[in-house]
This record gives C-alpha cells, sequence and structure tokens, in this order.
C-alpha cells in the first residue's frame, strides 16, 4: 500500500508553471488548464475576465500537461480552479489536499481509449493479459485503464502497468516499446491518426468519463461568489461550444497548437455540458475512489461527498 509520502511522489514533481506562479493574492483567479477542453475555449474568448471584472477581479492562466501536478500546484496555493479527470482529485484527496468539487462535465472525457501500435496483433481487451499497458499514474487514464481489465475479465495484476506522462508515454508509444497506450484527447486523437494505430477500445464502450472542475477549499471558502461567477462563465462558454463545434476546433487548434484535423476529432466527440455535483455524479465518483482503494492504490478510503462545494445561495 502506498504511504502518504509515496503518493504524494506519485502526484509527480511540481511543474516550471507551478514555480513561475505566485501565491494567492486579493483580486487574482489562478486558473490551471490543460490543452483541451473549455478553460482553452475560456481563454482565448476572455469571459471569465469579462464576469469577474466588476467583481474586482482578474484572471492568471497557468498550463499543465496533465491533471496530477494541476492538483498538486492546487495543493500547494499554486492555483485557485482547475479541470481534471476522474482520477486526480481522489488521489489528491486521499494525500489530504484541501480541495473541492466545484462542478462536473458528466461525460466530458469521453474522448480517451486504449490505443495498439503499428503491427499489433491484439485485438480484444481480454488480450492485454501480460502485455505492457501504459498510461499516467493517477490520471484518468489509470482508472480507464482498470475499469477496460475488469470489463475484459482481468485483474490489475493481470498487466505490466508501466506509467508514463503523456509525452513520455507518446514517445514509447512510436518506438513500440510498450504493447498499447490509454491516453485522453487530444494527444488521443493525434495518436489515432498515425500511421497503422488502431483504437482498441474507446472510453465510450468501457466506462462513462467525467471530468471536474476543482477548487481549493479556501478559496472556495473565502471567495465563494468569485468561484461560483467564474463556473457561470463556464456554462456559458461549454454551451457556446455545443452549438459552435467548427468554430471551437480552431479556437483550440490555436490556443494549443495542436493541429486542426486532430482537434476537430477530439471537439466532435466532446460534451460540453457543465452542471453541478449531482447525486449520481457524486456515486459515479465514489465507485472510481472505491476502486483505486480496493486495488490498494490509495492508502486509505476517501468519501467523495465530504468534498462537494455548496455554491453560496444567489441574492434575489
Amino acid at each position: 500500500m502506498l504511504d502518504r509520502r509515496s503518493l504524494l511522489a506519485a502526484l509527480l514533481a511540481v511543474p516550471a508553471a507551478l514555480a513561475n506562479a505566485r501565491a494567492a493574492e486579493p483580486g487574482v483567479l489562478r486558473i490551471g488548464y490543460q490543452k483541451n477542453g473549455i478553460l482553452v475555449v475560456a481563454k482565448q474568448q476572455g469571459i471569465i475576465e469579462r464576469r469577474l471584472e466588476p467583481l474586482g477581479h482578474t484572471v492568471r492562466w497557468i498550463e499543465f500537461s496533465f491533471g496530477p501536478p494541476l492538483l498538486e500546484a492546487l495543493s500547494l496555493d499554486g492555483i485557485d480552479l482547475g479541470q481534471t479527470g476522474d482520477a486526480p482529485p481522489i488521489f489528491a484527496q486521499a494525500a489530504r489536499s484541501n480541495l473541492v468539487y466545484a462542478a462536473a462535465q458528466e461525460a466530458g472525457g469521453s474522448g480517451a481509449g486504449i490505443l495498439l501500435p503499428k503491427g499489433s496483433g491484439i485485438r480484444s481487451l481480454a488480450e492485454l493479459r501480460g502485455k505492457r499497458v501504459a498510461f499516467a499514474k493517477a490520471s484518468s487514464a489509470h482508472n480507464l485503464t482498470i475499469a477496460a481489465l475488469e470489463k475484459a475479465g482481468l485483474t490489475y495484476a493481470d498487466i505490466e502497468p508501466v506509467t508514463l506522462a503523456p509525452a513520455d508515454a507518446a514517445a514509447a508509444f512510436a518506438r513500440g516499446s510498450i504493447d498499447a497506450w490509454t491516453i485522453w484527447d487530444p494527444y488521443f486523437a493525434i495518436a489515432e491518426a498515425g500511421e497503422g494505430v488502431r483504437v482498441l477500445a474507446s472510453a465510450t464502450e468501457i466506462a462513462p468519463q467525467t471530468n471536474f472542475f476543482l477548487a481549493s477549499r479556501p478559496f472556495a471558502e473565502g471567495r465563494g461568489a468569485v468561484l461560483a461567477a467564474a463556473i457561470d462563465a463556464l456554462g456559458d462558454v461549454a454551451a457556446w461550444c455545443t452549438q459552435n463545434r467548427g468554430a471551437v476546433a480552431a479556437l483550440l487548434s490555436q490556443g494549443t497548437g495542436v493541429p486542426l484535423p486532430a482537434t476537430r476529432r477530439a471537439v466532435d466527440r466532446t460534451d460540453y455540458v457543465i452542471g453541478p455535483m449531482t447525486a449520481r455524479v457524486i456515486a459515479a465518483q465514489q465507485q472510481v475512489a472505491d476502486r483505486f482503494h480496493a486495488l490498494k492504490l490509495i492508502p486509505k478510503p476517501v468519501r467523495i461527498a465530504d468534498a462537494v462545494w455548496a455554491a453560496p445561495a444567489r441574492n434575489g
């Protein structure tokens, strides 16, 4: 079983972006984002900045390669708000990170799957037995891998896990040193376009993948009106994204440098609806947490409901 020290180490070293981040200060909302999704569109449009201006706040954006280091930054007071998949907040909560779930993008992480390199003879999930399967530790891909094994009647012990950050996994996949790679968009969309690459199974075939907007508890409790305004603004961005997928792809490609064809694939399979942490969402996330604890991948059980933020009541 991982102890707390090992668990924190598993969440990776603080990225360079965090080293350049400033401590919390009045009048600034620091948002951590990745190379995909609603936050990138919001950044390009400036909608959160406009919504927070009447509240006397500006926005600072800090980019991360994937979820675990983003939540490491949140736990170390390097950011106030960010978005990740399902697994990172569970690992962070188990490591006593003072985070809260502010909102959910239910099934928003369905642009993910398990890829096979050129020349692979694997034809089913059951044939992953004994194979080297790469994924980022404590990421949504970690959970998706385990869910895929369960679907095939396999256990975590039936594969050789290869835990790699996305960039390192991409390199290993390209040189054929791993048998399969579990990954999310836009890395998924980029890699699946490679010559001879096959999708063994997509997230929609394995298990729903929900994304979450996470905030630091001190920020949520001390500046709840600011957090609520930011989440409301993101809801408007999500509604716009649903109706303007071509424009979304162009904005994302421009904002991230990911080629437009790959970005279009990612956008086309994304559900952009943002909603509250309903009982259904909480229960589904609790099942993910229980899965990790049962495998002793987190040192103690966590209760998702304990970390759900209650938005302040609206006036009027």
